[in-house]
């Protein structure tokens, strides 16, 4: 299953599943140092970043590569959704040439297949950037088990991609998220989009829902404040 099939899935149930991406998207945004008027949002899903915004917005672009989820974005005059996968390279040819106050994106751009690229464009659009993504060692414990590797990008290969282009300041957290059980713990996996293209086969899902003993998921995510370096 694709990553973007994980997200589009459980679209109308999303925002039940997601507690973890919906305080990352809290705190990037009360962490702004100022009310930026034009914004570019990277992997918007239904909204969470924009509904935390709290100034009024000359013009707001929203992302995502989910037509579901563009859908149950909030919509308004001076808000433009649009449906890209922000790695091909039409949708960077159609910002190229635009400018923003600022560029944010919240628990997306760990699935790019190449973030240089994308922040090399973005680095051009804005002189800003914050963004906060998942890493590999998010769901570490499982992967040790099922010997299975993360899809995510490392935190490594996150800050060399934004290093390149950006003057950087990182922090990385690590997130305990605690279930009653193994069941609503499992089907959180399934359903909160994190889990993207690595699935395991029957043999090794008995393995894992037998093995695993904590009651609790991993989740680490590295916040990032970008400056343009030109």
């Amino acid at each position: 299953m694709s990553v973007k099939n994980e997200f589009s899935k459980y679209a109308n149930q999303y925002n039940s599943h997601n507690i973890i991406q919906q305080i990352v998207a809290k705190s990037l945004v009360r962490e702004l140092e100022f009310e930026p008027k034009r914004i570019l949002e990277l992997g918007c899903g239904s909204g969470q970043i924009y509904r935390q915004i709290y100034w009024n917005v000359d013009y707001y672009k929203a992302i995502d590569f989910s037509s579901s989820m563009c859908e149950l974005h909030p919509k308004g005059e001076n808000i433009e959704v649009q449906c890209h996968d922000f790695d091909t390279q039409s949708f960077l040819d159609s910002i190229k040439d635009e400018q923003y106050d600022l560029v944010l994106s919240s628990s997306a751009l760990q699935w790019s297949k190449d973030l240089s690229k994308i922040t090399h464009i973005l680095s051009q659009v804005a002189s800003q950037m914050r963004a906060v993504l998942f890493t590999s060692n998010t769901f570490k414990t499982i992967q040790t088990i099922s010997q299975q590797p993360s899809p995510i990008l490392s935190e490594a290969k996150i800050k060399e991609a934004f290093s390149a282009y950006f003057e950087c300041e990182f922090e990385t957290i690590l997130y305990k998220l605690e279930f009653e059980n193994k069941k609503e713990l499992f089907d959180y996996i399934k359903k909160s989009g994190v889990s993207g293209e690595s699935s395991l086969d029957f043999k090794m899902a008995k393995k894992l829902y037998k093995e695993y003993d904590l009651n609790y998921l991993e989740f680490e995510v590295i916040f990032v404040k970008a400056f343009s370096k030109s």
